[in-house]
């Protein structure tokens, strides 16, 4: 499990800024998707609440990676 584990934790900001990078595509393909359903103030409402969502995970993950570089013991 251990493996398993390590597997899906990010160890680097560039690791989370890759899947910033990709969580912004899909909030973006979702925005439009908002747009053209809901033509009107509703559609760019849920577009703009998709793409700051991706703004505050970013935010938060580059926080944690910093945290856990801060918490580890120096070598």
């Amino acid at each position: 499990m251990e493996k398993i584990r390590r597997l899906f934790t990010l160890k680097s900001k560039f690791e989370v800024f890759c899947v910033v990078y990709a969580l912004g595509l899909g909030a973006s393909e979702r925005g439009l998707v908002y747009i053209e359903q809901y033509p009107g103030w509703g559609g760019k409402l849920l577009a703009l609440a998709c793409t700051g969502s991706v703004f505050l995970a970013g935010g938060l993950m580059i926080d944690a990676v910093d945290l856990r570089e801060q918490m580890q013991p120096s070598r």
